[in-house]
């Protein structure tokens, strides 16, 4: 008898050491969409290559007294945790706290919820590009070509593995709420989305927005070219300081150095006080701003006066280097 317990034990404490001495650079994640016994997620980790015995495993679960349920969620696991470390962690879902910046376009943010394993990039944007996909979940008119500006920034809790169409309903979701159910819903959504995405992208300071707000309205009813360089960059997909070269060498409707009036569509994810000032622009004469070190932005109703402002920028940029 003891020597069936003793190779009882071998065979136990064998059964439940990691299959790796270290782990990987990155983390593994395993997701289980409904709650399932705990036996079938051990064989289902064993077969994976993440967990040495299922069996070992179980038998230190019932020893134990674990709970016999794995609920839905995300888990970290990997080859170098021990049966026990496994069981540990099957007790609690993985959950990330990930903000997405009002700045992103949604190829910035596609990357940035892969980098955290929450979403394969390439299908996050092929779901974008594809509006009809959710128009049974909102109850605001999608555009046709792509959900650019409607995917509310907001700081998310998501599990790892969630995928790209529950984190877009999501973020339709919340736009839903912040936006079109809110006290002032704007009359052309469309139109306003792109001028609150030129807004996020150019005013420094809260203080600023209607303010530059203003100045984009000023600018479209003189059919002035808008010349912001965010929309370049949006149109080159990279965020990068341009060169003079870039204002007329990027051939793209979102070029407004080149192509009077507004973008086709928005640049980045605005949020509500971008819409609240692109729908309540202030009203003044000015055509030109040029932002200041410290955010703020300074403005002129002549070319005249702009290149006085730009005079002003300079200077307080070589102050700073001193």
């Amino acid at each position: 008898m003891l020597i069936v317990l003793a190779f009882g034990g071998i065979w136990l404490i064998n059964g439940i050491r990691p299959l790796a001495t270290k782990a990987g650079p990155q983390k593994s994640y395993v997701r289980y969409e409904k709650t399932l016994r705990l036996p079938a997620v051990l064989d289902d980790l064993q077969k994976r290559g993440m967990l040495r015995n299922a069996l070992a495993t179980r038998l230190l679960a019932l020893l134990e007294r674990r709970a016999s349920t794995v609920p839905a969620g995300s888990y970290a696991i990997n080859p170098a945790m021990s049966g026990e470390e496994v069981l540990r962690q099957l007790r609690n879902p993985v959950y990330l706290f990930i903000r997405f910046p009002e700045t992103n376009w949604a190829n910035r943010t596609a990357h940035l919820l892969a980098n955290y394993d929450v979403v394969d990039a390439d299908e996050y944007m092929d779901l974008v590009h594809n509006p009809s996909e959710f128009a049974n979940d909102v109850s605001f008119p999608l555009p046709k070509d792509s959900l650019e500006g409607y995917l509310y920034p907001e700081r998310y809790e998501l599990p790892p593995l969630d995928g790209a169409r529950a984190v877009i309903e999501m973020q339709l979701k919340e736009f839903e709420k912040n936006v079109w159910n809110a006290p002032n819903r704007p009359k052309d959504l469309k139109r306003t989305l792109i001028v609150a995405s030129l807004v996020q992208l150019e005013a420094g300071k809260d203080v600023d927005r209607p303010m530059i707000a203003g100045v984009i309205e000023n600018r479209l009813k003189k059919k002035m070219p808008l010349q912001i360089d965010a929309t370049i960059l949006y149109a080159l997909q990279k965020w990068r300081r341009l060169s003079f070269k870039d204002y007329h060498a990027v051939k793209s409707p979102y070029n407004t150095y080149t192509v009077k009036g507004l973008p086709p569509g928005p640049i980045c994810s605005p949020d509500a006080k971008d819409i609240e000032a692109a729908m309540y622009p202030a009203k003044h004469d000015y055509l030109y701003y040029v932002a200041l070190p410290g955010g703020r932005s300074i403005y002129a109703a002549t070319y005249k006066d702009h290149l006085k402002n730009v005079a002003i920028r300079k200077a307080a940029l070589k102050e700073i280097k001193r």
